[in-house]
């Protein structure tokens, strides 16, 4: 009989308990070697245990800790000043979380309707395969049923069409509408990538409505895609930004980044948090960003990132029974399977690499962003393998 926990139990956890890392592998009680190729699902920017990041959490860790947002706080200004020197940015706020991101974004957005006199403007469009977080109004923006299940009536002001379907946003502003929330990249749903024409036209029908244009880049930012952040890509920029993930390179931490304008409502007592922006999370975050903003770091990540795009090419051809796309930006990488895609990232385990399943059939690929091109060609390898193995079993199961 299993022991009870005393643990809520909301996840269904694989059995594996992982006692430390070293850079882009795992090492459990047991002393077995796993590729991670999950990284905490994109939060491990760096890998596990990253030097850099390890000797400033034990400087900083000797000096200050925490002292809520009641004093000025100088990690937090030199890390505002490094987020809007290379963004679009004039204004950043720190959070623990995506979520809480999300959260300081949505109200961001509102609230600029509000202080400038336009207080029915509170609805955000949204879209759907979207994942925002897991408070009551991010799950509300994602608009998916099963998170919402249960929770009773879902938080208005969110109006949710088909992803990449400019006529339906057109169709769905109205005087009410504030906004236009949108991943670029989107992660849960299925590593489904907005074309550059979209995001274009979505920045041009804000402009056109004096709507405010919000990117969701907890998942996508901060180097994965091969810029610093993916809005870079369709050469625009929103009016805010959520960060969170790789920004922390492991320890909580999550921003959400404006302009000037967008951020206008937000005066003092307007939103707050006690532990965002604490020296720790402050420190680590400069730490991330020094090595992030080195020169040549995210050509590293695009040229690691063609090794892995030309091998999974190379095994959808060789596999046309078990993967049927793949798809993605920089590292931030999705196998859509022709099989179940909890088989394939079942039998990727056997060959002891990770990833992480996604909507629409697809497993996701989230190295660190430190990967070097000789561990992407050891684990693509391995999923060589796991496709081998589950190919020769359909096979006999269908002799």
């Amino acid at each position: 009989m299993a022991q009870a926990t005393p643990l809520f139990e909301t996840y269904n956890r694989i059995p594996l308990r992982f006692e430390r890392g070293e850079g882009v592998w795992l090492i459990t009680e047991d002393g077995e070697r796993y590729l991670d190729f999950a990284a905490g699902i994109a939060v491990n920017a760096l890998g596990h245990s990253h030097p850099h990041l390890v000797e400033t959490l034990k400087t900083q860790g000797e000096k200050l800790w925490h002292l809520s947002n009641l004093y000025e706080s100088p990690g937090q200004e030199k890390l505002a000043d490094r987020l809007t020197a290379n963004t679009f940015a004039d204004k950043v706020f720190f959070t623990n979380s995506g979520a809480e991101a999300l959260e300081c974004a949505i109200k961001t957005a509102r609230r600029y309707q509000y202080a400038k006199g336009r207080p029915e403007r509170f609805h955000i469009i949204t879209f759907e395969g979207a994942f925002h977080g897991r408070t009551l109004a991010t799950i509300a923006a994602g608009g998916q049923a099963k998170y919402l299940e249960g929770f009773g009536t879902k938080a208005p002001g969110f109006d949710q069409v088909p992803f990449g379907d400019l006529d339906a946003v057109k169709a769905a502003i109205t005087e009410a509408t504030a906004g236009i929330l949108i991943e670029p990249v989107q992660g849960e749903g299925g590593i489904r990538s907005a074309s550059p024409e979209f995001l274009r036209a979505l920045r041009s029908l804000c402009d056109e409505h004096g709507l405010l244009l919000i990117f969701d880049e907890v998942q996508c930012g901060v180097g994965r895609t091969g810029k610093l952040f993916a809005y870079e890509w369709p050469g625009i920029a929103p009016d805010i930004m959520a960060v969170a993930k790789g920004i922390g390179g492991g320890f909580p931490l999550g921003a959400c980044l404006a302009t000037a304008d967008a951020a206008s409502g937000m005066i003092a007592g307007t939103h707050g948090t006690t532990y965002g922006g604490n020296p720790l999370a402050m420190a680590i975050g400069n730490a991330v960003l020094d090595v992030v903003l080195e020169e040549g770091f995210l050509q590293h990540v695009s040229d690691v990132a063609l090794v892995f795009r030309q091998g999974l090419a190379s095994l959808k051809d060789r596999f046309p029974d078990i993967i049927e796309d793949v798809r993605g930006e920089g590292l931030m990488l999705g196998i859509k399977a022709r099989v179940p895609s909890g088989e394939l990232l079942l039998a990727m385990r056997d060959q002891h690499i990770l990833g992480v399943l996604a909507g629409d059939n697809v497993i996701r690929l989230l190295p660190p962003l430190t990967t070097t091109a000789e561990e992407a060609r050891e684990g693509l390898a391995r999923i060589e393998r796991a496709a081998g193995k589950l190919q020769q079993e359909n096979l006999k199961k269908s002799a």
